[in-house]
């Protein structure tokens, strides 16, 4: 790989990384070419991009970027694989979902709306994290309940009202 190739290779992962902000790094290595293909198209289906990438190239883009990926850098040893998604925790579920039949993918560390988790024993807090659209609908779903409790009150004490005066006047 010539110099300018490099340089080209590192300003587009410096751009892949400004644009998102959801980065797993995990090792897919020792994986034979069909279940290579198999976590591919499960990352696919869970719209999420999979990428191996060159240690050195990737932290001279991280570095270059303007995130602070905290200790990330230094698990940039052996084959690395670059996992990309909008939804927080999808790639920790593929991770995960996967795992079930195999070893590996070893998770090396991710990077998650600003937040740093080193190591594989984190997957089980990354499965957990919930996306922008569930925090959101988990947000309205608690501001509505309290709304319906008040409305519910009022028109069962409306119903218990009506059916006292009914009462009274029919005697």
């Amino acid at each position: 790989m010539t110099r300018e190739e490099k340089s080209q290779v590192i300003q587009e992962l410096t751009a892949q990384l400004a644009d998102t902000n959801t980065i797993y790094l995990a090792d897919i290595s020792g994986l034979d070419a069909t279940t290579t293909s198999n976590l591919r198209r499960a990352c696919f289906k869970a719209n999420v991009s999979l990428a191996v990438v060159k240690n050195t190239l990737l932290a001279k883009a991280m570095e270059a970027s303007d995130k602070d990926f905290g200790e990330l850098p230094e698990t940039l040893k052996g084959n690395t694989s670059m996992l990309i998604a909008e939804a927080s925790n999808a790639p920790a579920k593929v991770i995960k979902e996967f795992r079930k039949k195999s070893d590996k993918p070893l998770l090396k560390g991710a990077y998650v709306e600003e937040a740093v988790y080193v190591g594989d024993d984190q997957l089980d807090a990354l499965v957990n994290i919930k996306s922008r659209e569930e925090l959101i609908g988990d947000i309205i779903g608690l501001l509505q309940s309290p709304a319906k409790n008040v409305v519910s009150a009022l028109q069962s004490g409306g119903g218990k009202l009506s059916g006292i005066l009914k009462t009274l006047s029919e005697k």
